[in-house]
């Protein structure tokens, strides 16, 4: 068993990997969307021995059933609290934009990619990236963390699959965590704040596996970006690399 002194060393390299074993009690906050993904990460925080802090969003997003979904998972794993967050990004109305962005799928009213192969999904950052999301989540996340007195954050992020998102980037992970320890008065004074991303280097089949040997329930998961009357609609990339995966595991979407 680590010592806490052997913990905090063996935890400096957390940004990215987030494998740590945590003293009794210790509380984290753990991102929560609703997605295989995010229930993965707090089935991981719990496992680790940490006290879990649920954090979830409403941004405005098409898919707010997967707020729904958080909840299921939240509640099923047993969290300590759950906090509920709401950000109008609708504030910022791309058609007034001169940047040349064009939006997000996710909250403007923009079609969903359908039907897209894996080189497609890799081609470009999708349609379905939400400026600077993970941002505004980590922000709030630090803040909350500095509340309770967490020095721990853990977020579902994946840099494998396809998506093509900055804000999932193992460098933009370690570049958040240096940020806050800069930022805030726990760490100033002593209380270094770890962002653990443990997902951030594995495959969607890797990620059902790990949540799988956690008893993960994934029917109570949602992952799809534009659902229909609450369902999955099983063509966007989102459905496309979980449907993928859990087929290439030989299991039904438990989901679907």
């Amino acid at each position: 068993m680590l010592t806490w002194s052997s913990q905090r060393a063996a935890s400096e390299t957390s940004a990215v990997t987030g494998m740590i074993k945590a003293k009794p009690h210790r509380p984290a906050i753990v991102l929560v969307s609703g997605g295989l993904d995010s229930a993965t990460t707090l089935a991981i925080a719990r496992d680790q021995g940490f006290v879990c802090h649920a954090l979830s969003f409403d941004y405005g997003q098409r898919h707010r059933v997967e707020l729904d979904a958080a909840r299921r998972v939240g509640q099923h794993m047993g969290v300590l609290t759950h906090r509920w967050v709401r950000i109008d990004l609708h504030l910022f109305d791309a058609s007034r934009s001169s940047s040349g962005f064009l939006g997000s799928a996710l909250i403007d009213d923009i079609e969903v990619p359908k039907d897209r192969d894996a080189s497609a999904m890799s081609s470009q950052i999708p349609v379905t990236y939400v400026p600077a999301r993970n941002t505004l989540f980590l922000s709030y996340a630090v803040a909350f963390a500095e509340v309770i007195g967490a020095g721990d954050i853990f977020i579902g992020v994946n840099a494998i699959d396809y998506s093509g998102y900055p804000d999932c980037r193992p460098e933009y992970i370690r570049a958040f965590e240096q940020m806050a320890n800069l930022a805030t008065k726990s760490a100033v004074e002593g209380q270094r704040l770890r962002i653990h991303s443990p997902l951030i280097n594995l495959t969607k089949v890797e990620i059902i596996r790990r949540g799988l040997a956690l008893d993960v329930d994934f029917s109570l998961t949602h992952s799809c970006y534009d659902p229909e009357q609450g369902k999955p609609c099983g063509r966007c990339d989102a459905c496309r690399l979980r449907q993928d995966a859990f087929e290439d595991l030989g299991m039904n979407d438990p989901a679907a």
